[in-house]
């Protein structure tokens, strides 16, 4: 294992084209954490989920308004904090996608897939500031 010199932070505006390069930032990281090719896949994936839910759902996609994400690295695990500028909305209420009116829709799983991909996934909604997202991986 490599140890990178964190915090890496990166602040992106609220384009979905934008998550590339969040995605190529945390490929980096991953390898300096050892991480094989199935466990960065996963970190990726639930990242990207993360992202682009902060984009659409947390800035509605508000230009002006930025994605800032936070790599870190400590005590055999990787955190990832991803927070918007955005009012914040309630996961809870978001549908279950494996109820069997959702099965066939081509969206809703983000929350799902960052549960499963990740040994820990938490928010908070911050008033005047945004959601923070908190999603790690052990390494």
């Amino acid at each position: 294992m490599n140890d990178f010199a964190g915090p890496v932070v990166v602040s992106i505006s609220s384009r979905f084209e934008n998550i590339e390069v969040v995605q190529l930032v945390c490929e980096n990281v991953c390898a300096k954490c050892g991480f094989d090719g199935e466990k960065t896949y996963q970190v990726g994936l639930a990242l990207r989920e993360g992202v682009a839910n902060a984009m659409k759902h947390g800035n509605r996609f508000d230009l002006s308004r930025l994605v800032e994400v936070r790599f870190e690295q400590g005590q055999g695990i990787l955190r990832i904090e991803i927070e918007d500028q955005g009012e914040g909305f309630d996961p809870s209420k978001v549908p279950d996608p494996l109820a069997p009116e959702n099965l066939m829709k081509t969206s809703g799983r983000g929350i799902l897939y960052m549960k499963t991909m990740m040994d820990r996934y938490e928010y908070r909604i911050e008033p005047g500031r945004g959601t923070i997202l908190v999603i790690e991986k052990r390494i």
